[in-house]
């Protein structure tokens, strides 16, 4: 049972279907800006070739995620228009604007410690609307694909995340700060979705 409010009314079926639709219009906007910022990490001068070579594999999950997305945004009912036309909820797009400025300002081993520490709870919140999205809402396999993408384990990206922390020391008071922020961040998205339902 997830303790993330919106999560657990998705989990119970009782979220509304455009609750759902909205999910899919932040996410257009989340992974493209997310995937942007890993690649410019990956280019930091600073950034080792471990670290290089972990946000690279994050910037190719992402771009597979942004493929699976456009099932579940079509079987929410959202078309072409109303994703060219649609007006972004600030509450969503504050985790990526972060992601975005740890891009540009923070080191990238540090930056490495701090996404990894969310990814768990990101990916249990995933597993429990792709289990919903079938239960409840009647969603074919196709239009899961997003949610279970994330929500599958992935041992090549720990050993990537791994080896990236490994060559060097990260700054533990930086590194709870950014974790910190992200994880604020990430409850605010869902708080936000919450809100507009």
């Amino acid at each position: 049972m997830t303790t993330n409010p919106l999560v657990a009314r998705i989990e119970a079926g009782t979220a509304p279907r455009e609750t759902l639709a909205t999910l899919a219009l932040e996410q257009h906007r989340v992974i493209p800006a997310d995937r942007r910022a890993f690649l410019h990490l990956a280019q930091r001068r600073t950034a080792t070739p471990e670290a290089a070579d972990f946000f690279e594999f994050l910037a190719e999950g992402e771009a597979m995620a942004g493929e699976r997305l456009t099932a579940f945004a079509e079987a929410c009912g959202v078309d072409e228009i109303r994703l060219r036309t649609y007006e972004p909820l600030p509450g969503c797009q504050a985790y990526p604007a972060y992601v975005a400025w740890l891009a540009l300002n923070a080191e990238p081993t540090d930056v490495v410690t701090a996404l990894t520490s969310n990814f768990a709870e990101w990916g249990g919140y995933c597993a429990t609307i792709a289990g919903a999205l079938r239960r409840h809402y009647g969603f074919a396999e196709g239009a899961c694909g997003f949610f279970d993408f994330f929500a599958q384990p992935s041992p090549e990206l720990d050993e990537k995340a791994a080896a990236a922390v490994g060559r060097e020391r990260a700054n533990e008071r930086l590194v709870n700060t950014y974790s910190t922020m992200l994880k604020h961040y990430e409850a605010m998205f869902w708080t936000t979705l919450g809100e507009v339902s």
